[in-house]
């Protein structure tokens, strides 16, 4: 079943009576992929419960720093790859338990947000010579927008994804690949 919600009805909830299977059900899924809080009955408590369980997507967000090492960065290169190897650790367990659950992270370099401040602060405060500097190293030769990171996101919530689990996303402009 594809997953294309527009959010329609986003923050609403809905009450569907014979949710298990039919019109019910159809109603629940579309409701709930449209962005409802959606609470479901049935006299058929099984079919409720296997509807309910619509699959989960976890989604860590690392660093490329957690694959790569850095001199000088050991402490966050530990922390960075704890997650990426506890994502796996979850994805394995999830499929080994059939919990229906994918986990996945997302490896992200240099981003236009405020964790970028010390190095432009470093740069006298010049934002342009910054980007400049730290794009030296990425082979498209700029840094990622904060949507580089959010579509990869959304890739991973959909249900686009639904046979990926345990893989790492690199948001890194080629830099890894070299």
């Amino acid at each position: 079943m594809s997953v294309t919600g527009r959010g329609r009805v986003a923050g609403k909830r809905a009450l569907i009576t014979g949710a298990a299977g039919g019109l019910g059900a159809a109603m629940g899924w579309m409701l709930a992929r449209e962005g409802a809080k959606v609470a479901l009955t049935d006299v058929n408590l099984s079919g409720v419960e296997a509807l309910a369980s619509g699959a989960a997507s976890i989604i860590n967000i690392s660093s490329v720093a957690g694959l790569a090492a850095a001199p000088g960065m050991g402490a966050y290169n530990a922390t960075k790859a704890a997650v990426w190897m506890y994502t796996k650790t979850v994805a394995l367990e999830g499929a080994k338990q059939n919990w229906n659950v994918r986990c996945n992270s997302v490896h992200p370099v240099f981003i236009k947000t405020p964790i970028l401040d010390p190095f432009i602060a470093m740069a006298g405060g010049d934002e342009t010579t910054a980007h400049q500097k730290l794009a030296r190293g990425i082979p498209l030769k700029r840094i990622g927008e904060p949507d580089d990171v959010a579509w990869c996101v959304l890739y991973l919530a959909s249900d686009e994804s639904k046979f990926v689990t345990g893989a790492e996303f690199k948001i890194d402009g080629g830099m890894l690949a070299q």
